[in-house]
């Protein structure tokens, strides 16, 4: 499949089928989100797979009882890490270390849909409730829940503001 392709064809999904996600899927996301971009290669990002079924329960909770993130087989938390990302000053943890987190979380979204998956990148959720549910450090900043598995609907694509709204060609 084409990236155009699989980009444009991509869908937040949010319900999913009781089947887990193969060890082999999860290798290929591990590895999409380790060959990000990153600002300085700093690589300031780190990432909990969970698949334990009352954690992802209780992430849910986190999430405002945003339930279907419980009903997926896996949950990404993505977390932003400070101790690396201090190497640029207050820039670095406040912009660098979050976008190497989203980077990294775009490629896991892409290879997911690439591979029959279906994912939503989630980012209302109590980050210290996601914190310690984690035993995550005061280090990392949870900035992103992502529930992974196979897809139970086909939603539509969603309607996208005129491309002048949103680029500017500057020759």
């Amino acid at each position: 499949m084409d990236i155009l392709e699989i980009i444009r064809k991509r869908r937040s999904i949010r319900e999913f089928e009781n089947r887990a996600v193969p060890d082999e899927a999860m290798d290929d996301l591990v590895e999409a989100l380790r060959w990000a971009p990153s600002a300085g290669n700093l690589q300031s990002r780190f990432f909990y797979f969970v698949l334990n079924e009352t954690l992802r329960q209780e992430l849910a909770e986190a999430a405002y009882a945003q339930d279907f993130i419980a009903q997926a087989p896996l949950v990404v938390v993505a977390c932003a890490d400070r101790r690396i990302a201090h190497t640029y000053g207050r820039r670095g943890t406040d912009l660098y270390m979050i976008q190497d987190a989203s980077a990294s979380l775009q490629n896991l979204l892409l290879v997911a849909h690439a591979r029959g998956l279906g994912a939503v990148w989630v980012g209302s959720f109590d980050e210290e409730r996601v914190r310690s549910l984690l035993d995550i450090p005061d280090a990392m900043r949870p900035v992103a829940l992502v529930p992974v598995g196979w897809p139970a609907e086909k939603p539509s694509p969603r309607s996208r503001v005129p491309r002048d709204h949103e680029v500017k060609i500057v020759r």
